[in-house]
């Protein structure tokens, strides 16, 4: 099963009610090239100058020093193409975390009022201009909250989509993260991180385990993706827009 467009409660009508239009102080930022892990960084904060292309190039190269001998010619350019290991190290310069969500959980688990957004990792159409070619790329989005409502703020949308309440969201959550190849990152501050806060059911904090200790369960039904943590000196995966 692959990700599709989420497409709200079937039953309602397909015009927005006024409700569902977006504030016209949202900040949607737009797709350009290949930049969608900026794009997402940029909507997450809310912010269009908390990230560059130039700031994520030089995380980008920091994280792979040895740039010229590998194979992401496009980052190295600064055309796009970043991966997780360069999300995950820009949030930590505002101060914040990228925990990883496994989708063996209930989204219900999740402590809403303490993650501040989320970037998803799901699979995309490519398009050449108004052509949709028959390939699939992987492709960041951010989903967060402005003025009490959630929005779906994928740069390739026209405009922001409405998800809707608390409720809403996480049927949005469930619907993507059911799709193959979906994955989803919980932004929060680092105290929160710290303190695992993000998880509402705080009864058995020892079951919970970290993203990186995911990796080494002996029970793993369902293995998490191929991320690596950027403060571990190993070569960034390339998930492409």
């Amino acid at each position: 099963m692959s990700c599709v467009p989420w497409k709200g409660d079937k039953t309602k009508s397909e015009s927005p009610e006024p409700s569902q239009l977006p504030p016209q102080h949202i900040y949607h930022e737009k797709q350009r090239r290949e930049l969608c892990a900026l794009h997402a960084l940029n909507n997450v904060f809310q912010d269009s100058n908390a990230f560059t292309r130039e700031t994520l190039q030089e995380i980008f190269q920091r994280l792979s020093p040895n740039t010229m001998v590998t194979p992401h010619k496009k980052s190295m350019l600064g055309n796009g193409n970043y991966d997780v290991n360069v999300i995950m190290a820009a949030l930590q310069t505002k101060g914040y975390e990228a925990v990883w969500w496994d989708k063996r959980r209930d989204v219900n688990a999740i402590a809403l009022s303490n993650v501040m957004g989320f970037i998803m990792n799901l699979p995309s159409s490519l398009c050449w201009g108004p052509l949709k070619l028959p390939l699939k790329r992987q492709h960041w989005i951010c989903v967060r909250e402005v003025g009490g409502t959630y929005y779906n703020l994928d740069s390739k949308l026209k405009v922001p989509e409405w998800i809707g309440g608390e409720s809403e969201l996480r049927k949005f959550l469930k619907h993507q993260l059911r799709g193959k190849n979906c994955e989803l990152l919980l932004v929060v501050p680092e105290e929160v991180e710290a303190h695992q806060t993000w998880r509402a059911d705080k009864s058995s904090p020892q079951s919970w385990m970290s993203q990186l200790q995911m990796h080494e369960q002996v029970l793993k039904p369902e293995r998490p993706p191929k991320w690596h943590h950027p403060n571990r000196e190993q070569r960034p995966h390339d998930d492409r827009t």
